[in-house]
């Protein structure tokens, strides 16, 4: 007596790459566990056909999922399939031939070749929201052609990745708060709005720009970092409401407006590129006050100056006026100008922020250290 054959019955349109046939089908997302077990992590990494998985991000993918239901995006998830499968077309005609079903025998191993913390973030997201498991994942289904293209396949896949520059990240970021923040700020600030790169990462000699937008973000994340801090003395259980997270983050804004444009008041390069009177490139060459490293110490002087000085921020700040900006400068050896260049540290920042400090009264005021956030 024959063994029944028990099998999956996938949907699929099927096509062609590199001239080998693949497929590509919907998986409920309750079923990616059953479908993809996870491999011995004891395994060396020359017996695996990826990476080891990196446990730390999952749970932040899973918060992504189960914060954002209606609004997540997941990628396909590409994996290989090790058995002798069959496909059945609708029809006969033409785009009929690539449309079917895909019959895969149970006992078949599927292999992720890219997706695996996808597939372990749904995991984990749906012990907390299990309607997540009726939405579908798309899946790019290969046939399994042995380890040594497995391992080629996930190089192939991940080679030509190039990380999205954080700038742009920003940008299209319209869920965060500190992107809302960052970017209704630059909107209102003149020489931010008219002088900010919003999409690279750094400026090329021909630049028209001063800034770019993620040297902005921090600058502006050191100013609040403060008024963050004052979250701690809220009763641990208290929870702010909606409008009042609304009119936090209002003034949060309008605080950061307020503080950038008297910066930008008290820096008289800034007003000349923005009213063209000199090239944005001749001042970025010549001066430092546009560097990140420079205008994230202002952020965290400005913390200090709003902290100490609430009522006269903006008289001490106008000592900015006589500090000597450019790159000629001595005073910049050895803290921001190291080996030739300028430096980008976390020991720059503290030094440049220690320095403006001083230049502004706020040593021995006793200025509180800005929190990193």
């Amino acid at each position: 007596m024959s063994t029944p054959s028990f099998e999956y019955i996938l949907p699929v349109i099927r096509g062609i790459q590199a001239g080998r046939e693949y497929y590509v089908s919907m998986c409920p997302v309750r079923f990616l566990p059953k479908l993809f077990p996870f491999e011995s992590e004891e395994l060396p990494p020359s017996m695996r056909a990826k990476r080891a998985l990196n446990k730390a991000r999952i749970p932040e993918i899973a918060d992504y999922f189960v914060k954002n239901p209606t609004n997540y995006t997941c990628g396909a998830i590409a994996a290989s399939i090790d058995a002798d499968i069959s496909f059945e077309a609708v029809g006969n005609e033409a785009e009929e031939r690539k449309i079917g079903r895909l019959r895969v025998p149970m006992d078949a191993k599927f292999t992720i070749n890219d997706g695996q913390h996808r597939r372990a973030a749904f995991e984990m997201a749906l012990q907390e929201n299990p309607q997540l498991g009726y939405e579908t994942v798309a899946l790019i289904l290969f046939l399994d052609i042995g380890l040594e293209k497995s391992q080629q396949m996930f190089a192939d896949l991940n080679n030509f990745q190039v990380p999205l520059e954080s700038s742009l990240s920003l940008l299209y970021n319209h869920r965060g708060d500190r992107a809302l923040v960052v970017k209704s700020v630059v909107k209102q600030v003149e020489v931010f709005r008219c002088l900010t790169e919003m999409e690279k990462g750094s400026l090329n000699g021909r630049s028209p720009k001063l800034f770019t937008l993620s040297a902005i973000d921090r600058a502006i994340v050191a100013l609040l970092s403060n008024i963050h801090g004052s979250e701690q003395a809220k009763p641990s259980r208290y929870r702010a409401t909606k409008q009042e997270k609304e009119e936090e983050l209002t003034q949060q804004i309008q605080l950061a407006i307020s503080y950038w444009n008297a910066v930008s008041s008290f820096i008289p390069d800034w007003q000349l590129v923005l009213h063209k009177q000199v090239a944005a490139g001749e001042i970025r060459r010549d001066s430092v006050h546009c560097q990140a490293v420079v205008l994230e110490s202002l952020g965290k002087v400005g913390a200090a100056l709003l902290s100490v000085f609430p009522e006269s921020w903006e008289e001490h700040l106008s000592l900015l006026q006589q500090v000597d900006w450019s790159i000629s400068n001595p005073d910049w050896e050895g803290g921001i100008w190291l080996k030739g260049g300028i430096s980008r540290s976390r020991a720059s920042v503290s030094w440049m922020t220690d320095y403006l400090n001083k230049r502004l009264g706020l040593e021995t005021a006793g200025a509180p250290q800005a929190r990193r956030l």
